[in-house]
């Protein structure tokens, strides 16, 4: 376990505490449950997938213009039609 240290707020303090007495369990174990709970619902790329993607887009679109580069503020200006 790593351990670490946060602030709360004394209703928060006392909530944990009621939760954790019902429960049977330590306030710690309340928190790390709840950090799960939290957690699950977080969608964290794989890295590697991102860069298989990346690597996969690669070529596969083309434009004629050969001056993006230069150009680049007067072709967002077209695209977004500002």
């Amino acid at each position: 376990m790593v351990r670490t240290q946060i602030q709360i707020t004394e209703r928060q303090a006392q909530k944990l505490h009621t939760v954790a007495s019902r429960q049977g369990i330590s306030i710690a174990e309340v928190i790390r449950r709840a950090i799960d709970a939290a957690l699950a619902h977080e969608v964290i790329p794989d890295q590697e997938e991102i860069r298989r993607r990346a690597r996969a887009a690669v070529g596969k679109f083309a434009d004629t213009a050969t001056d993006v580069s230069v150009q680049h503020d007067r072709y967002l200006t077209e695209a977004f039609g500002e």
